[in-house]
């Protein structure tokens, strides 16, 4: 009878600890996921109905004044002329040919502009995602 008991006190235990990490780790997971990649440069994205699957961490932005920048993982966004945006982009392919390449247009842009990114990325096989905002 006195090992039953003992059996049923060890089996006890308080589920107050395990509740506190899972609540710690809700409050971790949500402050990280608001951490997102910073985008600084302000434009309007076209519609689609359809949205980007990938994270990019690269990003090459074209700004209604057809302003270009690049920006890789955390960095801020920098401004660049256009004929530094096929060498920015080649060391960071070398870095990582995983990469996918975001490309921020706002939607004033016109689409010669766009292609000639495309066309980049189409000429050093770099995966490259349109980013449109939901409709």
């Amino acid at each position: 009878m006195a090992l039953k008991q003992r059996f049923q006190i060890e089996t006890n235990f308080s589920m107050a600890s395990m509740t506190d990490v899972i609540f710690l780790l809700l409050i971790f997971f949500m402050i990280t996921s608001t951490i997102v990649v910073p985008n600084a440069i302000q434009v309007l994205l076209p519609r689609s109905q359809q949205q980007a699957q990938a994270k990019p961490i690269t990003r090459v932005t074209i700004d209604q004044d057809l302003n270009y920048y690049v920006a890789n993982a955390n960095e801020t966004e920098r401004l660049v002329a256009f004929e530094e945006i096929t060498p920015f982009l080649q060391s960071v392919y070398t870095a990582d040919p995983n990469i996918f390449v975001a490309l921020y247009a706002d939607e004033s842009v016109p689409y010669r502009e766009i292609v000639r990114i495309l066309d980049i990325a189409n000429q050093n096989q770099f995966k490259m995602v349109l980013m449109t905002r939901p409709y």
